[in-house]
């Protein structure tokens, strides 16, 4: 069984979602938002980030981390803000020993949806309907939700076809 946190990064929240994933079944464990303090200093902002995260990180002990990669924006100042908040979200569960994988917005929207291009509706939908113990998530964790089950299938399957080509290549020798 494996157990995947799923991330959505920002500096105002970034959400988080845990899940737990035995084959083709996955099941919902915790999820949640980090909200630094609006306003502070930058630094002081990633510090309440990184320190929420670890703490999230520990209570719920996840083998495997997956992250959204962010969109840049028009606005240069807050697309930079947002990249720097998005390398403590990286950091912080690759410094737990956790491997970390990314996945685009539209690949994210097309694993949990079937459309890369779905709407937050869309995406909380799906994610209350592959994992009914989620309840209602609020946007954020809805989004990091989707990005664990991105995960958990696409690790899956990658897997499984890595595994029928050396199955194959085996035979062949």
């Amino acid at each position: 069984m494996r157990r995947i946190i799923g991330l959505d990064p920002g500096l105002r929240a970034t959400g988080w979602g845990v899940i737990e994933a035995n084959g083709n079944r996955l099941s919902h464990v915790a999820h949640g938002v980090v909200r630094p303090t609006e306003g502070g200093e930058l630094a002081a902002r990633l510090v309440e980030l990184h320190d929420g995260l670890l703490a999230v990180i520990k209570a719920h002990r996840p083998s495997e981390a997956a992250v959204e990669e962010t969109f840049v924006n028009r606005n240069a100042s807050s697309t930079l803000k947002l990249g720097v908040a998005r390398g403590v979200v990286l950091l912080v569960p690759a410094q737990a020993g956790l491997s970390v994988a990314e996945y685009a917005a539209n690949q994210v929207k097309k694993t949990v949806v079937g459309a890369g291009h779905a709407d937050k509706n869309q995406i909380a939908m799906m994610v209350r309907r592959l994992l009914p113990g989620a309840g209602e998530p609020a946007s954020d964790a809805a989004d990091a939700l989707a990005v664990a089950i991105c995960h958990a299938h696409t690790a899956a399957s990658t897997s499984y076809w890595a595994e029928a080509k050396r199955t194959s290549d085996g035979a062949r020798a």
